[in-house]
């Protein structure tokens, strides 16, 4: 019986080793790609589209990221339809990120699915995890927010400037604070 590779590890949100040759060549396959988004203008939005188009898993026609932009590898990262991103979103992918149609990301909003040991000996090993994060349709994320590995957020989610948001919520509810509670209910 062969070992599974530490990006099967990965992707399945087992322990691995980000040390891994293959994973750290394809981190840097996607620094190269968002280096080159990063250096375009707003007078190539075809260019920006096609780079998008070959970093991200899934992205669509009027998929819009306001450089700059960084992620761990980019195809764990799946959005749907009319999605906006405004300046220095970070994802860090090492397990997948759903985002759901019309989904609007204010400046400095953070996405991140690596996770690492609590205990300090397994930590200095350097081992590390991850937990996928999925993101309903028509999902407002203001700016400085942080969604930390694990979370689902259901559709109509208002995440307020500054969140940190550490547990998942249903839909239709604005969230805020640090950490991240229910505020009020939105009426359908």
């Amino acid at each position: 019986m062969s070992e599974r590779t530490e990006k099967a590890k990965m992707l399945a949100g087992e322990p691995y080793r980000a040390s891994d040759d293959l994973l750290m060549h394809e981190r840097m396959a996607a620094r190269k790609l968002f280096r080159q988004y990063n250096a375009t203008t707003e007078e190539e939005p075809e260019l920006r589209r096609q780079i998008l188009s070959r970093l991200l898993g899934t992205c669509h026609h009027d998929t819009f990221i306001e450089p700059t932009f960084k992620c761990d590898y980019g195809y764990n990262i799946h959005v749907g339809e009319g999605f906006y991103a405004n300046f220095d979103l970070i994802i860090l992918d090492v397990c997948e990120v759903r985002i759901g149609r019309n989904c609007l990301l204010g400046p400095r909003v953070s996405l991140f699915t690596a996770t690492h040991p609590l205990d300090a000996e397994a930590r200095c090993s350097g081992v590390e995890s991850g937990r996928a994060i999925m993101i309903g349709d028509n999902v407002w994320i203001g700016g400085q927010a942080v969604i930390n590995p694990g979370v689902r957020l259901g559709a109509n989610v208002i995440v307020a400037s500054g969140a940190v948001v550490t547990g998942s919520f249903g839909p239709n509810v604005v969230i805020g604070g640090v950490p991240a509670k229910v505020i009020r209910t939105l009426e359908q």
